[in-house]
């Protein structure tokens, strides 16, 4: 399993992704949370809210989740990164494979 962090400037853009990730087998969940981030871009400080992605998803799924993130994204250089998770309830862990298309 993989977890899979992103950050966009509103709502619908997180809803438009994570129907899209979901709908398409790319992840299993998709979480969305309101946060405040700051941060450095071309040669300026930038405060702004965003909303940040987490979806939950497989290795196998994520080259092609990487491309629809990419794809559906707004920014220019959008942060997206996986983490492996090392330690789930097998359950839980055979839900989300069990709704993640093996690409």
């Amino acid at each position: 399993m993989l977890a899979v962090f992103t950050t966009v400037p509103d709502g619908a853009c997180a809803e438009k992704i994570a129907q899209a990730a979901v709908a398409q087998g790319l992840a299993a969940c998709v979480q969305q949370d309101s946060v405040h981030s700051t941060y450095a871009w071309q040669g300026q400080i930038h405060s702004e809210p965003e909303v940040r992605l987490l979806l939950k998803t497989t290795a196998a799924a994520w080259p092609a989740l990487q491309q629809l993130i990419a794809r559906l994204h707004p920014y220019e250089l959008p942060a997206m990164y996986a983490l492996p998770l090392a330690h789930a309830s097998p359950a839980y862990a055979q839900w989300v494979l069990e709704n993640t298309i093996k690409k």
